[in-house]
């Protein structure tokens, strides 16, 4: 008897490539251009920095600062879900992706050495360079680049300025993108 494959909750791809090089706008406008097509998108984005999303002194933060382990906003138009580490801990991407609700889509901004196909972000005159990540990054599917690259390369190139034709891409390129967490072992050391 065949094993059964799960099927996939989502397809997923990642944007990754230095600060200030455009990949928030990159994706806003790939994922505008996902949901004209009538489909559902998340986003996660890796936050390199302590964040809070609560404001000081409303009940919520109260709550947390009264030692809640979670706090559930919600209304007529949002949820938001705010958890506390006991200790301090990173989360695997894998990890994050688990806490989504269903969708179509998931587009990941960040998480650059993660094991999940991904997008290179590059751009000319971006102030800091750094060096490419498809050159050793097996998981790099293509380039979205306002340039030739650096290094030749037989992946794909995407105008970084063109988020339609880099969604038309995605949509196009289906099954490739599927998101299968069956084959990402828990990591142990998250």
């Amino acid at each position: 008897m065949a094993a059964v494959q799960a099927v996939p909750r989502f397809k997923l791809v990642g944007f990754a490539g230095p600060s200030n090089v455009g990949k928030t706008t990159l994706i806003t406008g790939v994922l505008a251009a996902l949901k004209a097509r009538g489909l559902r998108v998340s986003v996660l984005k890796h936050a390199h920095k302590r964040f809070d999303v609560d404001t000081p002194g409303k009940d919520s933060w109260r709550h947390r600062e009264a030692g809640a382990f979670e706090v559930l906003l919600a209304s007529q138009k949002r949820l938001a879900l705010l958890r506390e580490y006991e200790t301090e801990a990173e989360p695997s991407v894998h990890q994050l992706l688990a806490e989504l609700s269903p969708c179509d889509w998931v587009l990941v901004e960040g998480f650059k050495h993660a094991d999940l196909p991904k997008i290179e972000v590059r751009r000319a005159a971006a102030p800091q360079q750094l060096a490419p990540l498809y050159t050793d990054d097996p998981f790099v599917v293509a380039l979205a680049t306002d340039s030739p690259p650096p290094v030749p390369t037989s992946l794909p190139l995407l105008s970084i300025d063109d988020p339609g034709a880099v969604a038309q891409w995605l949509v196009e390129s289906g099954d490739r993108f599927d998101y299968r967490p069956e084959h990402h072992l828990p990591d142990e050391t998250a």
